[in-house]
């Protein structure tokens, strides 16, 4: 299995997306600091993911959510999240 994530930042509230096959280390590397993309918008949480047969629809979908139909995708899958 492939997983496909979103993480948010506590400290901007933006959105990082991202793919991986080990979904709890790779969080655990965001967390750390060990992800030069994310390691100055700590803390982070992951708010979605999904899981993917292959490698190659876990990167689809990862660019997906990059675009603006994906980040509207998640603003409606997340709707209770983000209003509260």
């Amino acid at each position: 299995m492939f997983y496909t994530y979103v993480l948010q930042s506590q400290k901007d509230k933006r959105l990082y997306s991202g793919f991986t096959k080990n979904l709890k280390l790779r969080f655990d590397q965001h967390k750390r600091g060990f992800v030069e993309s994310t390691i100055n918008r700590r803390p982070l949480e992951l708010i979605y993911y999904e899981a993917c047969l292959s490698q190659e629809d876990a990167a689809k979908r990862e660019k997906y959510f990059k675009t603006h139909y994906g980040k509207m995708f998640l603003k409606k899958r997340l709707k209770s999240y983000f209003t509260g």
